[in-house]
């Protein structure tokens, strides 16, 4: 019998958006006027999926009425990346400000200007397809596990479902669409887990390509 998977944390998506500020020095730096840089990140992630945001309001909602230092959340609390507020204000007052920023945004999600990923954190939420494959397959310790780049590229292959192949093979054309610099794509593949150069005689680019062609074969 197959097991049911384990529950999602409560605070779930509040926890994807504290990610953001720990993946940016770990500070809520919003204003009442201005959202500091972390959040802008999640809001443009939250762009293209505004239940995202709304979700957020609602668990930010709960944790203020139940209360940061409650015993009945006190576990679930002790999960979340723990963000520093400035001085003289409480995290409390700084979950306040972001969420009346995400109550803005969800009046008109279309205010949020298209800008490129900004921090790791960003890149990872929105090219999540690629990450998976450059992160678990070409990292680090890739010479650990594979004599070649084309062995580890086969075992993504026969180890990942066919939609979730197609949908990396997409994020890459996206990423090549949305990056026109050598540079910004070597910053995008670096924060998206790739720690590999490309085969002898061929740009990160091209072998991108070929690896979009390989994986989106039937």
């Amino acid at each position: 019998m197959n097991q049911a998977p384990p529950p999602e944390p409560r605070f779930y998506e509040l926890g994807e958006l504290l990610e953001a500020y720990a993946n940016t020095g770990f500070m809520f730096s919003d204003t009442a006027e201005t959202p500091g840089p972390a959040l802008a990140s999640y809001l443009r992630i939250a762009a293209r999926d505004p239940a995202r945001a709304a979700t957020a309001v609602r668990q930010i909602e709960e944790l203020i009425s139940i209360g940061l230092f409650s015993e009945e959340i006190a576990d679930d609390v002790e999960d979340l990346p723990h963000i520093r507020p400035p001085m003289g204000t409480s995290v409390e007052d700084c979950l306040r400000v972001a969420r009346d920023h995400l109550n803005r945004f969800l009046q008109d999600p279309s205010q949020i200007p298209p800008v490129n990923p900004q921090n790791n954190w960003e890149w990872n939420e929105r090219f999540p397809a690629l990450s998976q494959l450059l992160g678990a397959y070409f990292h680090q310790d890739f010479s650990s596990f594979y004599d070649s780049r084309e062995e580890a590229l086969d075992e993504y292959v026969s180890e990942v479902l066919p939609e979730d192949r197609a949908q990396a093979a997409q994020e890459i054309i996206e990423l090549l669409t949305m990056v026109s610099s050598d540079q910004e794509l070597d910053t995008a593949a670096t924060a998206l887990g790739l720690d590999l150069l490309p085969p002898d005689g061929m740009s990160l680019r091209q072998w991108l390509e070929l690896i979009r062609h390989r994986i989106a074969a039937p």
